[in-house]
């Protein structure tokens, strides 16, 4: 660890408790780190990542468990307007199965139980720097890559995050020349991002489509399906617009459309006619090297493995 220097990376530590952030400041001072900013609520966190994004964050999961997770998912997805990439550390006193499975799926890089020494925070922040994971991009998860049989793995795409943090404690440059390549980096990743996140989306758009026609109107399963594909269109929406995926947005109105047919339960079979047609061209869209044939057959084969988990849960 030597060989590294710190002192140019900017850290950003998040506690409620005053007594835990000395602390951990202090540790991360023994192991090098000069630039070193502490907040005490999650507002004063999120504030801070979009002033300034800093190159690591340490943050206390007690107390906002689902708030934290909730931000730190947000911000992998690239719904804030900050580095989704950052090495993101998250602090706990309780090692619950509950608490672990939260930050997993959040897409933070490491769970960190205190108390902890200088040795093994500075033995995790080198893994971030020298072995970081690669990330995958799905519809509901952007983060390290969790996947313990990569020969089961399936066509999710592997990518390597930028990571300001190893930029600038391995490579030796004045802060302006780091930030300069790192936004080079960033806006490469981020295009990156929002082509693949369409991608899945508009493919889930189909797969919800196709599941809304299984169940009829007014089941637990239908509402919950139809929430999810309002939710999920707007996105896609949102991230078409003004790019070069701007002709998307008149199928995510085409299927709103169909949304608020379904809701009204007006002339159903319409609906889900339209529904269906504004979904495949969706997905055509952002995948025009498939043709009509195998879009149809991934969808059947995904469909198909849906039903056959539920029909397992449910005997079960």
């Amino acid at each position: 660890m030597s060989r590294l220097s710190y002192e140019t990376a900017e850290t950003l530590v998040y506690d409620p408790v005053a007594a835990n952030r000395t602390a951990t400041r202090s540790l991360l001072y023994t192991i090098g780190f000069r630039r070193i900013e502490t907040v005490s609520t999650l507002s004063d966190l999120h504030e801070c990542m979009k002033r300034r994004p800093p190159d690591l964050v340490l943050c206390e999961a007690q107390g906002v468990e689902a708030d934290l997770c909730k931000m730190i998912q947000d911000l992998r997805q690239g719904a804030t307007g900050y580095n989704p990439f950052v090495v993101i550390i998250v602090t706990a006193w309780e090692n619950s199965g509950a608490l672990v499975t939260s930050v997993i799926n959040s897409g933070a890089d490491d769970l960190l139980l205190r108390p902890f020494s200088t040795t093994v925070l500075g033995a995790r922040i080198l893994s971030h720097v020298e072995r970081r994971k690669s990330f995958v991009i799905t519809t509901d998860y952007v983060g390290p890559d969790r996947n313990k049989e990569p020969g089961k793995r399936s066509n999710v795409q592997l990518f390597q995050p930028p990571n300001s943090l190893k930029l600038k404690v391995k490579e030796p440059m004045t802060s302006e020349e780091a930030t300069q390549k790192l936004g080079v980096m960033l806006k490469s990743a981020r295009e990156m991002l929002n082509t693949e996140k369409l991608r899945r989306d508009a493919f889930q758009v189909c797969i919800l489509w196709r599941l809304l026609q299984d169940n009829p109107p007014g089941t637990q399963r239908f509402d919950v399906d139809l929430g999810k594909l309002r939710e999920l269109t707007r996105s896609v929406m949102q991230r078409s617009a003004d790019t070069e995926y701007q002709p998307a947005v008149e199928h995510c109105e085409a299927v709103m459309g169909a949304v608020e047919g379904l809701e009204l339960n007006v002339d159903r079979n319409a609906s889900m006619h339209l529904l269906g047609h504004a979904a495949l061209s969706l997905n055509q869209l952002f995948t025009p090297e498939k043709s009509s044939t195998d879009h149809l057959a991934e969808i059947d084969s995904t469909v198909a493995a849906i039903r056959a988990r539920d029909e397992q849960a449910l005997a079960c």
